[in-house]
């Protein structure tokens, strides 16, 4: 089904902010499935739909070759025509210098390897366990620390998940199970909605936590299905999004964001600080206003992960404890979100800021 053109209605306090001023028309399906299966694959096509010079896609042929780009036409819809330094753009646009290899810099930073009980199932602190469940995203950002996951050694389907699920029943030390990937709502409702079952009869848990950037870039994953499971279940459902800028929070990935909530269901953001992308203090507030008119709290704002392939979007330590020092004095507390670093074999993330 080809896409129609369609400006997103908003409700008054999502268009009165000002990163929602205006935006171009977003593409409209009938279906998340049809949305995603448009994406863009092609980096020459990404150039022309953002009027760029064709050698911005040439250049992006090789780094596309390692690690292919793939971006929703509805996440297109928000970057800059003419502008190869859209900071949308940025995340997704594979560049040359992913081809430097750069000291420092591994297919692992973040120790999944080491922290794996079970293929797909990672723990790495106490209380809770981590659960890739595919290796699909609805987009590649180009600093993704599972870039080079071994996504081919996990469970393929609900029935493989049972070594999983037995392992989480006989540590009644769990409390909480975290869904990742990949992206977990790349999943059809009807397997999430058996695995959050599952989990369910699981005496001692009390927490699904789903990470997603989904109902950011692919807004139209949050139907009326995703939302009946996540509050039908036991287990406390809490969604952790992922948004680096607020130029991603407009249109119908707002009116996505703002269905959750009115459903009930708490939202945090996790950010990660990239350089060229929101490494100043006024895309930072503007991020966490935003976040905060669509009552989603600024939760971490992750150093990079140093994984290979993602140097050029590094950030000194200093400078991001700079930036948190300045959000301070200009936000109140709830709206600074904690500077993390993950190291690997550490029991937790360590606050920087």
């Amino acid at each position: 089904m080809a896409a129609i053109p369609n400006m997103t209605r908003l409700s008054h306090a999502v268009r009165s902010a000002p990163v929602a001023a205006a935006f171009p028309a977003e593409p409209l399906y009938a279906t998340w499935q049809q949305a995603l299966k448009d994406a863009v694959r092609d980096p020459l096509l990404l150039a022309s739909l953002l009027d760029l010079p064709d050698r911005w896609g040439t250049d992006a042929l090789r780094a596309a070759e390692t690690f292919p780009l793939f971006a929703p036409k509805s996440y297109i819809a928000r970057m800059q025509k003419g502008n190869p330094r859209d900071p949308l753009l940025r995340q997704v646009l594979p560049v040359s210098a992913e081809l430097t290899p750069t000291p420092g810099f591994s297919p692992d930073p973040v120790g999944d390897a080491e922290a794996s009980l079970l293929p797909g199932l990672l723990h790495k602190y106490d209380g809770r366990v981590l659960m890739v469940t595919t290796g699909a995203c609805a987009v590649h950002c180009r600093y993704c620390f599972r870039r080079e996951f071994p996504y081919s050694e996990i469970p393929p389907g609900a029935d493989a998940w049972d070594p999983a699920l037995a392992r989480i029943r006989s540590d009644k030390s769990i409390r909480e199970v975290i869904l990742s990937g990949g992206d977990p709502l790349t999943l059809v409702d009807s397997q999430l909605r058996i695995l959050a079952e599952r989990l369910a009869d699981i005496p001692h848990l009390r927490r699904i936590r789903i990470h997603t950037r989904l109902p950011v870039v692919l807004p139209q994953r949050v139907t009326d299905e995703l939302l009946g499971w996540l509050r039908g279940s036991r287990l406390t459902p809490i969604v952790v999004i992922h948004a680096n800028h607020a130029a991603e929070l407009v249109g119908s990935a707002a009116s996505a964001i703002a269905r959750l909530v009115d459903a009930g269901i708490p939202l945090l953001n996790q950010s990660v600080l990239l350089r060229g992308v929101n490494d100043t203090v006024p895309d930072l507030v503007q991020l966490s206003e935003r976040l905060l008119d669509l009552r989603v709290i600024p939760y971490y704002l992750h150093l990079l992960d140093r994984v290979r392939g993602a140097a050029h979007f590094e950030v000194p330590t200093a400078t991001g404890i700079r930036l948190i020092e300045s959000l301070r004095r200009q936000l109140p507390g709830y709206a600074v979100p904690r500077l993390v670093r993950e190291i690997s074999g550490q029991p937790h993330k360590i606050p920087l800021a």
